[in-house]
């Protein structure tokens, strides 16, 4: 599983040097809305993995090689956790720094949620990617973003404040569900994302 995830890493750095930086320079921008962009578009580097993969019939070369569906499927959740959690890391040491050295208040308060949506989208995604293709799969994709969009838009509406905060209750309960929600869709993901792509082979 290393040498596949060596390859995945190689191949996008190869092909997105730039558009990397740019995501890196946003993620330690002392500006909580760019730090959240970064850390959830590093939840979908796999999709781009997958995408050259499909591009350059690699699938059909790993089908000879001695890889086993559970290295294959594995290597792009370690990508995806590997860019998540370091696009956490670079926000969390940039808002510290500017906020040590630059005098200013920066909360971190939403880095985590936001790991933990870059981890669910995963969770949620990568199944039907490994199931249908990247192409087909993309369809999915869009489908579940506009339906968190404007579900999380009304639910957003329906319980914030007159002053624009959450309820003291609503906040705790956000800090623990979406961790707990992330690791359990995680731990789900995984094996039908196994089961997915074991059926993919085999039609």
């Amino acid at each position: 599983m290393k040498a596949l995830l060596k390859k995945d890493i190689f191949v996008l750095m190869r092909q997105m040097r730039m558009f990397l930086l740019m995501i890196a320079i946003f993620a330690v921008i002392p500006q909580m809305n760019m730090s959240i962009f970064a850390i959830v578009y590093c939840g979908m580097l796999p999709y781009t993995a997958m995408a050259y993969d499909e591009r350059s019939k690699w699938d059909d070369l790993a089908a000879a090689m001695p890889y086993t569906v559970g290295d294959i499927v594995l290597s792009k959740y370690v990508l995806g956790w590997l860019a998540v959690g370091g696009a956490t890391v670079l926000s969390a040491l940039g808002n510290f720094i500017f906020g040590r050295f630059a005098a200013a208040d920066f909360s971190m308060d939403a880095l985590l949620p936001s790991m933990c949506v870059g981890l669910l989208a995963m969770a949620v995604t990568l199944p039907p990617m490994f199931r249908f293709g990247v192409e087909k799969g993309r369809m999915f994709f869009i489908f579940l973003f506009v339906a968190l969009a404007v579900g999380g838009a009304g639910l957003v509406q329906g319980i914030v404040g007159s002053d624009g905060e959450f309820p003291t209750g609503v906040a705790a309960l956000i800090q623990l569900g979406i961790p707990l929600l992330a690791a359990a869709g995680t731990a789900v993901s995984v094996p039908l994302s196994m089961a997915m792509y074991k059926k993919r082979r085999s039609v």
